[in-house]
């Protein structure tokens, strides 16, 4: 029998953070706020209304973790926004270092955790390709094996000596993804690298992380919120729940697992500050920073009732024509319908809004749901760009205590939406 080869081992390792020790603020205010500080006057940056912030509190962000990958695996990693996931994928691509324990990596590791991660936007999508090639060791004429490769797959090849500071948030990721796939590495890490693209796209990548986990013996480490992908694509998978491991098994049973935590998790205010998926552009121009379920203490609601929100944004630049859409998804991560906002809204620089949102749970049965907000700018030619995203931005679950059905809905079989009930208008015999 062939003996096991570690190609991941992480030993009792744990991640610790001083909240505030490094701010989201330039340095002419952090420097403002230190003097008034020493003069014990008000923050000089904050807000009116807004309290004074604590800073030196110190956050574990994860706890004591412990597990090992072999060669060949392909690894699911998922959990609720705030329970690790990404610091852990930080870890192992040595972004940052762990606080307690050790990491072992036996290999060269390819990672895509954030679109531009890795990428300089003032070069072309050739010259990013023989850069990230470089990082990893290759010599360039190992790189120009490759290129052609890389560039068809990313389907990008009209514009690969564009600069890709040029390129859509769907163009970057598609690159992005064909170059972690296709240089050499024995280990790839991907973080909700399929959030953007069309479903062609998106199982071409399924399949190319597949074919890399099982002919070429890759390692994969692949964090998602969409469940279907993390059942095509893995054979294990660990449950991160607030910065503990809380299961290292089977599929089906981490999945359950990953629902029953997500609604036991579930608030009626969110703060989505430090939550954006990985697909978008690095540059922010507008942020949705909080999320506020109207007239509910826990997200439960009946059977066709309004979902009432109120949802902060903070625009960075000018913004024009600002609409939002909420995605609603079945715990499977799986699409079930979607509510857009019609009407346009427009910032200033620096301004906040909240903007007050209804939509109305029309036919969706009974259940548990993920939702996806999005706000996004509308241009001239009709088309629009994601400037936030947030998945999953709340959970809710949907109960029917005054319309029960005379029989159980089957969800497998007629779906997530139920229609109006089918009406007998009349009778007659048919001779």
């Amino acid at each position: 029998m062939a003996e096991k080869q570690i190609m991941v081992k992480i030993d009792h390792v744990s991640k610790e953070y001083r909240l505030g020790a490094i701010g989201g603020t330039t340095l002419r205010e952090d420097l403002e706020r230190f003097h008034a500080k020493i003069r014990k006057k008000e923050d000089p940056t904050l807000k009116i209304g807004q309290k004074t912030q604590e800073y030196g509190k110190r956050f574990m962000a994860l706890k004591d973790i412990s597990f090992e990958v072999e060669k060949g695996e392909a690894v699911g990693i998922i959990g609720h926004n705030g329970a690790g996931k990404s610091t852990l994928l930080k870890l192992l691509s040595r972004v940052t270092a762990p606080t307690k324990g050790s990491i072992g990596m036996n290999g060269r590791v390819a990672s895509m955790l954030e679109v531009g991660t890795g990428f300089h936007p003032e070069l072309t999508g050739r010259e990013n390709i023989y850069m990230n090639g470089a990082i990893l060791g290759m010599s360039r004429a190992e790189i120009g094996e490759k290129l052609d490769q890389i560039i068809a797959f990313s389907e990008c090849g009209e514009f690969i000596d564009t600069p890709v500071k040029r390129y859509s948030s769907g163009m970057y990721v598609k690159l992005a993804f064909s170059v972690a796939a296709h240089l050499d590495s024995e280990i790839m890490i991907m973080d909700e690298v399929l959030a953007v693209g069309d479903m062609k796209f998106q199982q071409k990548c399924l399949g190319r992380m597949g074919k890399a986990a099982n002919s070429e013996e890759k390692t994969i480490l692949y964090v998602s919120h969409n469940m279907n992908t993390i059942r095509q694509l893995c054979t294990r998978c660990l449950v991160l729940d607030h910065g503990e491991l809380i299961f290292d098994g089977g599929v089906e049973r981490a999945i359950d697992l990953y629902m029953d935590t997500a609604v036991k998790n579930g608030s009626v205010d969110i703060d989505l500050k430090n939550k954006r998926m990985a697909h978008l552009p690095p540059v922010i121009k507008a942020k949705m920073t909080h999320v506020h379920l109207v007239d509910k203490q826990v997200p439960v609601y009946e059977f066709e009732e309004k979902l009432k929100f109120d949802l902060s944004v903070e625009a960075k630049t000018n913004i024009s024509n600002l609409s939002v859409r909420a995605e609603i998804r079945s715990a499977d991560g799986g699409s079930v319908a979607a509510g857009i906002l019609q009407e346009f809204t427009s910032f200033f620089a620096g301004r906040s809004k909240i903007l007050e949102m209804e939509l109305l749970l029309r036919g969706l049965v009974p259940g548990k749901y993920f939702v996806l907000l999005v706000i996004y700018n509308v241009n001239e030619m009709g088309t629009y760009d994601d400037l936030d995203a947030v998945f999953p931005a709340f959970t809710f679950e949907i109960q029917d205590s005054k319309h029960a059905l005379k029989i159980n809905w089957n969800v497998n079989a007629w779906g997530k939406i139920r229609l109006d009930d089918l009406k007998c208008v009349g009778e007659r015999d048919d001779s």
